[in-house]
């Protein structure tokens, strides 16, 4: 997968820094706000893009999703993804372009294969008009050279559910209906024309209020800030910066395996195939474009972040949650209504070191450490570690699980795939697990830090210490 380079990361980082700034010092004002496009772009030269106009224009706009709004004031979106128009306009309009491998042949091939009048003869190659062609690709079908040439958007080319499109101008849209919010265009685009609302700002306000603000960290954040950092070097750090406690959701990965193994020994049992629970994204695709299987097949085990919020609520129902991550999905789920004791808030890696960085509050090694999660609830955050983690449960109760088949997707491409299997009767394997990034949360990597206990009785204590009432939608 492409990734956003270092001038991109920074442009981020630097605006959300800011704005958290601003917050803590209850200083957001319209005046302070418009100082942060000078401050990046202060001219007289532009650093990025055409001009320092331009580059203050898109500066605006990160600064409003660095506040969880719509980037665009003219065409406010509900969705968490967005698009930034003055940063969406470099990326050529038509998808279907005649390279100067063109031979300016008699046959005209590409011309009587067209069926919209889109190809006519130019001075040394024909040309396509980009206002007549529909992209159906029959002229690069038929040039026998191959000199058309198919240059599909990488935001567009990205998304696994074809939910991008473009107005009449070019710019980007995106189908509030079909997104899904898994990010893959936000991180593919060359531009950083695409970003998610950002709600940082929320969760300061919430630490100034006085409320009590719990941090739950995702199973991928091992590793993710140097290999001397663990849990409990995060844990002190957000602390530092103000929140009351950090979590581990690792530990609500605990809970969700138990419980969603009781329901693949039922689902066993009924002959009835099912789907993991774990990924928003991959519970969206379902949702919106596999609804019958949704219905039907979907686990009705909650994720373990809303597990880990649930638990922390019933003890204390004013306190806020808030997710961090490296997934943007999760802030979709946040905003799911029909989630009683879901989450308050999710903010990805990146927000909540710009968060930190805004407070001057560094993560450092501490000697303290911290560790709730088993070894299977770590690993949900990989490729596989949910259906690993719910079969070992299966074990544990004593289930038989050798003749289980468990299809392992990771990546949009394979996912849908295997919903299309499983909507036609063809699906062979018993169980999906399903990650829209490929390799799962962290990439497929997978830590060694903690070995697997020789002692049953241990492995097995942290299920018996779920609650029920937590694991269910």
């Amino acid at each position: 997968m492409i990734t956003n380079d270092k001038s991109l990361v920074d442009l981020k980082h630097r605006v959300l820094r800011e704005v958290c700034r601003l917050a803590w010092e209850d200083a957001l004002t319209h005046e302070n706000l418009e100082k942060i496009p000078l401050m990046i772009s202060p001219g007289p030269k532009p650093e990025y893009r055409c001009c320092i106009y331009k580059e203050r224009e898109i500066v605006r706009g990160r600064v409003r999703l660095a506040m969880g709004l719509s980037p665009d004031v003219a065409q406010p979106t509900k969705n968490v993804v967005a698009v930034i128009p003055a940063a969406c306009d470099d990326c050529p309009i038509q998808e279907y372009s005649v390279t100067d491998s063109c031979r300016f042949c008699l046959g005209k091939a590409c011309l009587n294969a067209c069926k919209f009048g889109a190809i006519s003869p130019g001075d040394a190659k024909m040309k396509i008009d980009p206002n007549k062609c529909k992209a159906c690709g029959l002229c690069a079908k038929s040039c026998p050279f191959g000199a058309i040439v198919h240059m599909q958007r990488p935001c567009r080319k990205s998304c696994p559910v074809n939910a991008i499109s473009y107005d009449e101008n070019g710019f980007c849209v995106i189908d509030e209906e079909k997104c899904i919010h898994c990010g893959h265009c936000i991180h593919n685009c060359p531009f950083g024309a695409i970003g998610s609302k950002i709600y940082a700002v929320d969760v300061i306000r919430a630490i100034l209020a006085g409320k009590r603000v719990v941090a739950m960290c995702a199973p991928a954040t091992e590793g993710q800030f140097g290999k001397d950092i663990g849990m409990g070097a995060i844990r002190a750090a957000l602390k530092k910066a103000g929140f009351a406690d950090m979590v581990e959701v690792g530990l609500g990965g605990d809970m969700t395996a138990a419980y969603e193994a009781k329901e693949w020994i039922e689902a066993l049992r009924e002959g009835r195939k099912m789907t993991t629970s774990c990924c928003p994204a991959f519970i969206s695709m379902l949702r919106h474009h596999f609804p019958k299987q949704y219905e039907e097949n979907k686990s009705s085990t909650v994720s373990p972040m809303v597990a880990v919020s649930r638990y922390l609520k019933s003890q204390d129902p004013d306190c806020v949650t808030v997710f961090i991550g490296p997934c943007i999905a999760k802030k979709g789920e946040t905003l799911n209504e029909f989630i009683v004791d879901n989450a308050d808030y999710a903010l990805t890696f990146g927000e909540i070191v710009a968060l930190l960085d805004s407070r001057d509050v560094e993560i450092v090694p501490v000697d303290e450490p911290y560790q709730e999660a088993s070894l299977f609830g770590k690993r949900f955050a990989g490729s596989g570690g949910v259906g690993e983690a719910v079969l070992e449960a299966m074990r544990e109760m004593g289930e038989d699980v050798s003749s289980i088949k468990l299809q392992k997707c990771a990546g949009g491409e394979e996912c849908r795939k295997a919903l299309m299997l499983l909507r036609a009767g063809k699906m062979d394997a018993d169980f999906i697990e399903g990650m829209i990034c490929p390799g799962g949360c962290v990439g497929a990597r997978r830590s060694t830090r903690w070995k697997r206990s020789s002692n049953r009785a241990e492995r097995t204590f942290w299920r018996r210490q779920t609650i029920e009432r937590f694991w269910k939608t």
